[in-house]
């Protein structure tokens, strides 16, 4: 089936910037929302971002918002988080998720409904 995978994570300085892409083993299958979610050691999965494959609208969660960007290449089925002003805090392995459903309100928030995910990428986030 198809298949995510996520690249670009690492280890940064307080204060860095990373951009993660997140991309579809098939070009021809499309989603409706391309989303990113974190998981730090012990905590609850998170939502980070999300994206409209039209790409008309994008949603944040309140600890990232104004930080990070996500933006997507409809065209090559490739979604990206460029993440700017690291914190410590934003240590946590981040995983692409997907869904070709609609998700009314705030429910692509919710990790439970996506049906495709990505094996995840670190970022570590020095002192």
């Amino acid at each position: 089936q198809v298949q995510l995978v996520e690249s670009g994570g690492g280890l940064v300085q307080t204060g860095g910037s990373l951009r993660l892409s997140c991309a579809a083993s098939e070009r021809t299958f499309r989603f409706y929302y391309m989303s990113w979610f974190r998981q730090a050691p012990g905590k609850e999965r998170e939502f980070v971002a999300a994206i409209l494959r039209s790409g008309s609208s994008t949603y944040y969660g309140d600890s990232v918002k104004g930080r990070f960007t996500v933006s997507g290449d409809n065209a090559a089925n490739i979604v990206y988080l460029q993440m700017n002003s690291l914190k410590p805090e934003d240590t946590a392995v981040y995983y692409c998720a997907a869904t070709r459903n609609v998700l009314f309100f705030d429910y692509y928030r919710d990790a439970g409904r996506y049906p495709y995910w990505g094996q995840g990428t670190q970022v570590t986030v020095s002192s």
